[in-house]
This record gives C-alpha cells, sequence and structure tokens, in this order.
C-alpha cells in the first residue's frame, strides 16, 4: 500500500490546529464536490479531501498517523504494516475493518490497514472465535436525517443497513449472524465528515458564503438541508459571523423527541476580480465607501 500526506491533501502544516483543518476542509470539499465542480478528477479529489480529514479532525487517529508519519515516509512511498497490523495511538484501535463501501466512505486500504484493524495482542494469531464483533461505522448525515437504509460489503456480501432516524454517536447496530465468524456484527456508529454540515448536539451547522451587497442590501438565498435545498432571507445589513435559524431543520429526536435546527452561519466573502468591469466596480465601492469604513 502506498504511503499518503494527508497534511499535504487539505494543504495545511503538520502543527495545524483544528479549527484550520476544518477550514482547509471546508474549502476544499466545496471546490471538488461532484455535484458543482467541473473538473474532470473532482470525485477522485472530494474523497481524497474527506479521507484526509476523517484521519486528521480525530486526535486518536491523527496521533496514530502523525506517528507513521514520522519515520520519513514521502507520498507514494510503499508501506509496510507490521505483523498485526499497526499499532496506533495508545491504546490501539479496538474494532476490526469488516465492512467497506458506504459505511465507511470508500476510504483507501491505507487508511484501512492503519485505522481498521485490531491490533494484535498475546494470542491473537489462529482463527477467531464465534462471538459478536464490534466495527466503526460512519452514516452519513442523510441517512440519520431521514432514516433511509445505507448499503454496506461485509465479509464479501452486500447489505442494506436501516439507519435508525436520529440515532447518535456511540450507539450500535446489531446484525445478527452477519460477522465473518458466524456471530453478531455491532456497528458503533459514527457521523460521517459532510462538505457543507457540521454537528452540534441535535442542531446542524451550515456556514453560508454571501457576497458583500447581500450583506448589506439583503437577499434570499437557496440553502442546503438535509432534507433539501430551502429559500433562506438574509436581513438588510447582516454582518459576517451573524447566525440565522431553520427551526426543526437539524437531526431527528429519538423517541418522539423535538428535531434540533439548523443554524445558519454567514461568511461574507468578496468575489474575485477577473474582469477589467468587475475592477472597476471595486473601484466604485472604493470611492463610495472612502478610505475610512472601518470605523463606521
Amino acid at each position: 500500500m502506498r504511503f499518503k500526506d494527508y497534511y499535504d491533501i487539505l494543504g495545511v502544516e503538520p502543527g495545524a490546529g483544528e479549527a484550520e483543518i476544518k477550514t482547509a476542509y471546508r474549502r476544499l470539499a466545496r471546490k471538488y464536490h461532484p455535484d458543482v465542480s467541473k473538473e474532470a478528477d473532482a470525485e477522485e479529489k472530494f474523497k481524497a479531501v474527506n479521507e484526509a480529514y476523517e484521519a486528521l479532525r480525530d486526535p486518536e487517529k491523527r496521533a496514530a498517523y502523525d506517528q507513521l508519519r514520522a519515520r520519513g515516509y514521502r507520498p507514494g512511498d510503499e508501506v509496510q504494516p507490521p505483523p498485526g497490523g499497526f499499532g496506533g495511538a495508545p491504546g490501539g484501535f479496538d474494532f476490526e475493518e469488516v465492512f467497506a463501501g458506504a459505511g465507511n466512505g470508500g476510504f483507501s486500504d491505507f487508511f484501512q490497514e492503519l485505522f481498521g484493524r485490531r491490533r494484535a495482542g498475546p494470542g491473537a494469531a489462529g482463527p477467531r472465535p464465534r462471538g459478536d464483533t464490534r466495527a466503526r461505522f460512519a452514516v452519513p448525515l442523510e441517512a440519520v436525517y431521514s432514516g433511509e437504509p445505507v448499503r454496506v460489503s461485509v465479509g464479501g456480501k452486500s447489505l442494506d443497513v436501516r439507519i435508525p432516524r436520529g440515532i447518535r454517536p456511540g450507539q450500535a447496530i446489531r446484525l445478527g449472524g452477519q460477522a465473518p465468524g458466524g456471530g453478531d456484527l455491532l456497528l458503533e456508529v459514527e457521523y460521517a465528515a459532510h462538505p457543507d454540515f457540521e454537528v452540534d448536539g441535535r442542531n446542524i451547522i451550515h456556514v453560508l458564503p454571501v457576497a458583500p451587497w447581500e450583506a448589506a442590501l439583503g437577499a434570499t438565498l437557496s440553502v442546503p438541508t438535509l432534507g433539501g435545498a430551502v429559500e433562506l432571507k438574509i436581513p438588510a445589513d447582516s454582518e459576517a459571523g451573524r447566525k440565522l435559524r431553520l427551526r426543526g431543520r437539524g437531526l431527528p429526536g429519538a423517541g418522539g423527541a423535538a428535531a434540533g435546527d439548523q443554524i445558519v452561519e454567514l461568511e461574507v466573502l468578496a468575489p474575485k476580480a477577473n474582469t477589467d468591469a468587475e475592477r472597476e466596480a471595486y473601484r466604485r465601492m472604493r470611492e463610495a465607501f472612502g478610505d475610512d469604513w472601518r470605523r463606521a
């Protein structure tokens, strides 16, 4: 398997903080999202960005990756895992990767080898006894919202796993008799990284880029939600960081509990001036607002 430099993929330094990594992920996920990007290899780049973020956003995964990276590997170098797989972060990862496809985001062999296999220990050799097998299961937020089944490949066969609406991270889905050894497979849920949304309890957070004139004059813009796009009115004189609430558009509550909301945070961006007309428009804005606009 080939080594991947996840920091290079996201365009950040190895010492980057959580906020910087998150910002880089958002920017690249928007750029390469297959629904909007016209680049020929957008889908592969989008997958690479998702994989890199999945590795670096989790402190335990990041620690394990950093230990491997410190050995001096470069992108494309052949990596030979030690017997029993990688040791990973202190304490190891007590999960075994037994499925592929939607449940793990289609991650590479490198990712699955580094993070997915059970850490070897005394007596680990030989056939596994029949019994429950636990595995992490990265569930798309859309499935958590809708309760639609997610197709995964378990031990070489495809299964449609029903997702209980509003299931929480850390809860498990039991698949009776579906483990490779014949026991039950327990899929411990975590939320898959999403290019448009973050999760805060039951609430969903979406950062919406708006142009300066949209923030100043107000606008009605299309906003993605887990249930489909909706129209959102941006009030005039909005500033960067302003939060608008879409009630009931967050994750559903289990057992009849109220659904969360979607919080839309405004990010005011200045479009790049690519033409003479656009540059002239910026010059007129400079003349209209003057040099003292920061004190206004």
